[in-house]
């Protein structure tokens, strides 16, 4: 069948996310004269102050954003009967343009572990080197020193960070690290570094290091607002997309389709929510899935929206003194002190404006102590996967100077401290389909998994005790939020409340009782969430294991369709995932580079 084309391109980008960003980039640097089209559903980001301005990340996961869809998940039985949400982002540059910015690399070994031929981590560590410019500390062999994206500590440090370092290396007995992201450090007390320009105070997303940057290119083209329904095919061959205006980012927009050619090549690249969607309306998929949206299959491809992963967080808050600085006052909009800190930045770089409130982390891995606290539950998932592999972190832990998310906004304007426990490696696994809703339109068929698995939340029980009793041995300590932490019995002596400084560095940890032990767990499946971390559900395996593309990124049982974002990614990796779709953008330039002969030079 043939379908009016509206117009024509080389390659057509369906979305434009992190990845799409760093591929239609690179070969457009490659190769000015290729036609190239991006089709975003959501809309620009170039030099807007809420992409740009490092401090108001947060700003994105206000429930009035249009710049995140939120997904809402099944509810589950693990999660105390809730619907989880996840929210992924809309706009150009995709998560690299909301994220929290925060500078992380999986182990080498992550990679080794997907077993995919071209993609182990010999061949894709120069590929990480290449694509940064790491302002932090000269000459470290894993790191890279010209490439586009900028890695710094941002625009000041923050006090409650170095003590969150120097109370974690004593009392929790961990060394310290000047660089925990070398590809195989683990279990130290380190800084983060984080996504920001050291020159400019900026957010260095993808948008703006691999795209924005070619404005003077005219074959290169962006369309925002526009929601891609479906791959075309003419038999077998992907020849270009149908598309609609966006119905959030254009409300009042014409929704009727329109078409667009792709002479060499159709890349998906919707993320782990989009690029399943668009092949399921494009009729590759499961058949019972296809079925259920009177959606005729084009290809039986079942391994389409499943393996979904993400890692698990937990977020709880504490009082700061008032002597101590924060992002609170920033984050709370106060007038005078964004214009104050908004004129140091236009100064000289080095303000607030250029923080996330987030400097240290440990990388955690529980000590043989550690491991018989946890009991025996964690126990064969600790022999199976962690116990050899000493590069493989458990959870990430670290503080943010401030608690933007969740305070609400009627409480005292005070200052605070935010915990935060991300799981890297949950063995549950979740899956994303459409379906129809009972008004008969699209909707998603998303279970998210969280905590399916008993294992998954002993780190996060044992984390909030010693994650606790770090808090408490730091300076700014000054008692925990009660309404955000679990319901302790009363008379217990794990209340949670209000204090008037911090214990001694060698005071006993708090005592937990059974019960205690009963109220972390419950709090924790009525309050996890996403760390906004999402990939997996179009996995880069065989075809016979669930897989939905090849090495080379190609969708098996068509042609010209690839898929390259986060959704490829086989197995978890124990990161902050900005980085692995960076990664994924490189290798992916250079296939399609290859693939259509076109010389790669960069």
């Amino acid at each position: 069948m043939s379908y009016p084309f509206s117009s024509e391109f080389d390659i057509i980008f369906a979305g434009g996310g992190s990845t799409a960003c760093v591929v239609a980039g690179r070969l457009a640097a490659c190769d000015s004269s290729l036609r190239i089209l991006i089709l975003e559903g959501g809309q620009h980001t170039l030099n807007k102050a809420a992409h740009v301005q490092p401090y108001q990340y947060f700003t994105h996961l206000a429930p009035t954003c249009t710049t995140m869809t939120f997904n809402i998940g099944n509810p589950s039985p693990h999660l105390n009967g809730r619907a989880p949400i996840v929210q992924c982002a809309h706009c150009v540059g995709g998560g690299s343009s909301v994220n929290f910015m925060n500078y992380t690399r999986s182990p080498a070994s992550d990679f080794d572990d997907w077993g995919v031929a071209g993609w182990e981590s010999k061949n894709l560590i120069p590929l990480m080197k290449k694509l940064e410019t790491y302002e932090v500390q000269a000459d470290r062999p894993t790191h890279g020193y010209d490439g586009p994206i900028k890695v710094s500590s941002g625009g000041c440090k923050m006090s409650i960070s170095e003590d969150f370092i120097r109370v974690g290396t004593k009392y929790h007995k961990r060394p310290f690290s000047d660089d925990s992201e070398d590809l195989e450090t683990c279990n130290s007390y380190s800084p983060w570094f984080k996504y920001i320009d050291r020159t400019t105070g900026t957010r260095s997303d993808a948008a703006h290091c691999y795209v924005y940057n070619q404005a003077h290119n005219p074959n290169l083209q962006i369309w925002t607002g526009k929601r891609v329904k479906r791959v075309i095919f003419e038999d077998k061959r992907g020849v270009g997309v149908e598309f609609t205006n966006d119905p959030v980012s254009c409300p009042d927009a014409d929704q009727s389709s329109s078409t667009v050619r792709a002479s060499k090549l159709v890349v998906i690249s919707g993320g782990a929510f989009g690029s399943p969607a668009i092949l399921e309306r494009s009729g590759i998929g499961a058949e019972a899935v296809l079925k259920q949206c009177g959606i005729e299959q084009r290809v039986h491809l079942p391994g389409v929206g499943e393996n979904y992963r993400d890692h698990i967080g937990a977020f709880v808050p504490y009082f700061v003194g008032d002597e101590f600085v924060t992002m609170d006052r920033l984050w709370r909009g106060e007038e005078s002190v964004v214009q104050e800190h908004l004129a140091q930045w236009k100064s000289h770089k080095k303000s607030l404006i250029a923080q996330n409130g987030n400097d240290a982390k440990i990388k955690w891995r529980p000590d043989d102590e550690e491991l018989k606290v946890m009991g025996s539950t964690f126990e064969p998932r600790w022999k199976e996967f962690f116990q050899d592999r000493p590069e493989k972190a458990v959870a990430i832990w670290t503080i943010f100077s401030g608690s933007r998310v969740l305070v609400p906004s009627d409480f005292p304007p005070r200052n605070y401290m935010t915990v935060e426990m991300i799981e890297l490696y949950p063995v549950s696994v979740g899956s994303v389909h459409v379906k129809l809703g009972e008004d008969g339109k699209e909707d998603i068929d998303f279970t998210t998994g969280y905590l399916d698995d008993p294992s998954d939340i002993v780190p996060l029980n044992f984390g909030y005790k010693k994650m606790r009793e770090i808090c408490r041995r730091m300076p700014s300590y000054r008692g925990e939020v009660a309404a955000f932490h679990p319901r302790f019995p009363e008379g217990s002596t794990a209340v949670c409340g209000e204090a008037t400084g911090p214990v001694d560095l060698n005071a006993p940890d708090i005592i937990y009782t059974a019960e205690d032990d009963e109220a972390i767990e419950k709090f924790h499946r009525g309050n996890i969430q996403t760390s906004w971390h999402s990939l997996g559900t179009c996995a880069m395996k065989s075809r016979a294991d669930q897989g939905v593309v090849d090495a080379r990124l190609n969708v098996y049982g068509v042609t010209n369709l690839k898929v390259a974002d986060l959704s490829i990614v086989p197995k978890n990796v124990g990161t902050n995932t900005y980085s692995t779709a960076l990664i994924i953008g490189e290798k992916a330039a250079m296939i399609i580079a290859e693939d259509l002969g076109i010389e790669y030079r960069l």
